[in-house]
């Protein structure tokens, strides 16, 4: 926080010495700085208009402005071409330095930055722990073990998440992504045209590590400790230039031990029926590689190349005890389990910009990327009415992705930033599932291969207007169609989607109250069904049940469709602090849910679209210094924000006829405290939210239990190049329940506790 709050000060008192005109942050000798086009409004002028920020930059071009550069607002004032004495050293002050709530309020698309002093305060092991803090977004799964990240608390599906701007490789999960690999993470409340519209709850775009501006390398030293269970981490970023060339190596190297265990209970028609008892413990080891070049050409041009590697492996073994207490026949009374599991992911990401005489730019995006995802289970499970079974599941599954994409921008002397463009991906993928139960396969088609194409095309433009020094806009449409096709056992299966999308969003900056802002958004998205809903390979249940069903997929879906509105307040405090309120609303088309009917004697859950839905909801949000109120109070930093949200099913009945997954509340409260007289940062955050039912089908409902998780951290300061942070995730361990009510075929109650656990972290971080 105090990097933030000195970085807000130099923008104050850059932007007052310079009347909004900033110049070159670095001393320079014999040579003047043309002015940026990113400076910040002066506090106290809501007369200066801001420039536009782009509302989807992935990649920060820090390419100095050249005398061709155009600006949209205020007229740029014009260089001073007199001689300078070479031998006098000219120390320029850069007035356009922004923090991370700057590119936050001068953006025309709602959008929240969290940038590397969020990403190192409470020393997260991973993104997903830092995801779920933030307003309106939420995490499924049980406390302290990560699961899909969800905004407005909308299920898996509805965000889009990126990495660099393109979609996340299969198999990669957000839980393997170490923070210190992470530039800076953008959270996109409303989808915009130069991103993506499969994004109904809206955008999380990660950014890697870039460009480095620190002179310093950075090495951290970890260790976590569960149920004893240690699991170590190391992480290095080191940056470095050769005339032209500038790059970034960052990786890490992880390690996780973990112990799970779970306890359900079937009732059938108000009888005790089943107790199931599950153990595991497992370990998973990984590396994470994600090294950037840069190259500046004479001309300006530039060339970037990222590569993304990753490899993980893990193993568990397990064991399921059942006790049938109704008197019938188990399905089996003992199974002993062991998995493993391996994942490769590789992703090049290659960006290329150039700029135009006549002040346009033309930037070029190249991707290839090959993911493999390989698993293996051996059960073995005995008990009186099966004698002994030994299931074997093996899966193989490749992707191989390219991708290819195009932007023209430019800005315009009437206050316009004109962009257009393209992107294009293809993915074959390759799956082979074989299944045996004593060796016989346990489904048709068992060792079959499934190949399936995805074909991806969008076209966008999109315009960005500063209208006035009160006023911003941004219009874009975009075009976006996906074609899959796939060879099956059973023929050929091809699905089809396309949707047109217009978008808008406007800004306005309340004259005479130059802290405040108004924001709104009338967006078209859409969100497709997964190859998996479309095109899977049976997944068999071991304990076959209406409640636990098979699942085959569905090639006629289509694609659910969204229209929506945006509606926020903002009140920015100085010292990088704000106050902001959000409501929005979404009418969904065709919505997809899962549909369990009885099959050749099992039951079978398949995707199909229902008629429509809706949701709305408000996001408030507080963060601010305590000194911003009381200037004689303890230098302490409150973050806290609360989201409400409502839904509806138009196809099932109530009372929660919620969409999937959906809460209906969240809320989180975070506190730092800088003590005064030692070099000691104290700090915590709870995470709450509370138990909800959603009622999936006319038949079945969810049950999903509290969530409260208190994380908290110390940080010791020995020097400006160490520290040592010591750090607590989910104190609070408290036991996580959800259940599963079915009334098909007959009533049945499924539920299934499962314990949470504490996990210590000591972490040494080092620059040098």
């Amino acid at each position: 926080m105090s990097s933030l709050l000195s970085a807000s000060r130099v923008v104050l008192l850059g932007s007052a010495l310079v009347s909004s005109t900033s110049y070159g942050f670095d001393q320079q000798i014999g040579q003047s700085t043309a002015p940026t086009n990113n400076a910040a409004p002066a506090a106290s002028s809501p007369a200066v208009p801001s420039t536009p920020a782009s509302t989807t930059q992935t990649n920060t071009d820090a390419t100095t402005p050249t005398a061709n550069d155009s600006v949209v607002g205020p007229a740029k004032p014009k260089r001073r071409d007199a001689p300078v004495d070479p031998s006098v050293p000219t120390v320029v002050i850069n007035g356009g330095v922004q923090t991370d709530m700057d590119v936050r309020r001068q953006s025309t698309a709602s959008k929240i930055i969290i940038g590397r002093e969020d990403l190192d305060r409470d020393g997260d092991s991973s993104v997903g722990e830092i995801l779920k803090r933030l307003p309106g977004v939420t995490v499924g799964g049980t406390p302290g073990r990560g699961g899909d990240i969800r905004m407005r608390g909308m299920g898996s599906g509805y965000t889009q998440i990126l990495i660099n701007g393109e979609r996340m490789p299969r198999g990669f999960s957000l839980d393997t992504l170490s923070p210190d690999q992470v530039e800076r993470i953008e959270i996109i409340r409303a989808p915009v045209a130069e991103f993506t519209t499969q994004a109904v709850a809206g955008i999380i775009n990660i950014v890697l590590r870039e460009d480095y501006k620190q002179k310093d390398s950075q090495l951290k030293l970890a260790d976590s400790v569960e149920q004893g269970r240690h699991g170590p981490n190391i992480s290095l970023t080191s940056p470095g230039e050769n005339g032209a060339l500038n790059y970034t190596f960052s990786g890490s190297v992880f390690q996780n031990r973990r112990r799970n265990e779970s306890f359900t209970d079937n009732v059938i028609n108000d009888q005790d029926a089943q107790r199931i008892v599950d153990q595991s413990t497992g370990v998973s080891s990984g590396v994470h590689l994600s090294p950037r070049v840069e190259y500046k050409f004479s001309n300006g041009d530039k060339l970037a190349l990222q590569p993304f590697l990753l490899y993980s492996r893990s193993q568990s073994n397990g064991s399921s005890l059942l006790d049938q207490l109704d008197g019938q026949a188990a399905p089996y009374e003992f199974a002993d389990i062991h998995t493993e599991s391996h994942v490769y992911v590789s992703r090049l990401f290659s960006n290329y910009n150039h700029r135009m005489d006549d002040g346009a730019k033309l930037e070029l995006k190249f991707g290839l990327g090959k993911s493999e995802n390989n698993s293996d289970t051996n059960r073995l499970q005995t008990g009186q009415a099966i004698g002994s079974e030994q299931l074997i599941t093996t899966n193989n599954t490749s992707d191989t992705v390219s991708s290819i994409g195009a932007k023209y921008s430019k800005i315009l002397s009437n206050g316009h930033s004109i962009a257009t463009g393209f992107n294009a991906d293809w993915t074959r993928r390759s799956e082979t599932e074989v299944a045996t139960n004593n060796g016989a396969p346990t489904f048709d088609g068992s060792g079959d291969n499934l190949s399936a194409q995805i074909r991806q095309l969008a076209a966008y433009i999109q315009d960005e207007w500063e209208i006035n020094p009160n006023w911003s806009a941004n219009a874009g449409l975009r075009w976006e169609g996906i074609q899959t096709s796939s060879t099956l056992p059973t023929g050929e299966v091809n699905n089809k989607s396309g949707v047109w999308a217009p978008l808008f969003h406007l800004v306005w900056r309340i004259p005479d109250m130059p802290k405040d802002q108004l924001r709104s958004s009338i967006t078209h998205s859409y969100r497709p069904p997964s190859l998996n809903d479309i095109i899977a390979l049976p997944s068999l249940a071991q304990n076959n049940s209406p409640i636990n069903p098979d699942r085959i997929g569905n090639p006629y879906l289509k694609p659910e469709v969204a229209n929506g509105i945006d509606f926020g307040y903002e009140h920015y405090l100085s010292h990088s602090g704000i106050l902001a309120a959000n409501f929005f609303y979404r009418d969904i088309r065709n919505l997809i849910r899962h549909e369990t009917s009885l099959v050749n004697g099992r039951w079978v859950a398949a995707p199909v679209n229902l008629d429509s839905a809706t949701t709305r909801g408000i996001e408030l949000e507080a963060k601010f210094e305590l000194q911003d109120f009381f200037p004689q109070a303890p230098n302490i930093a409150l973050r806290s924000n609360y989201s409400h949200f409502w839904s509806s099913v138009t196809d099932i009945q109530g009372p929660n006829n919620r969409i999937d997954q959906q809460p209906s509340q969240t809320a989180n409260l975070g506190m730092d405290y800088k003590l005064a007289k030692l070099p000691l940062t104290l700090g915590g955050n709870i995470n709450w939210t509370p138990a909800y039912i959603v009622q999936s089908s006319t038949t079945q409902a969810n049950s999903i239990g509290l969530k409260r998780q208190v994380d908290m951290y110390a940080l010791w300061k020995f020097s400006i190049t160490s520290q040592l942070r010591f750090s607590v995730n989910n104190a609070v361990n408290s036991d996580y329940l959800t259940s599963t009510i079915s009334s098909l075929g007959y009533p049945e109650v499924s539920s299934v506790v499962t314990p949470t656990y504490t996990t210590y972290s000591l972490r040494w971080e080092l620059k040098y």
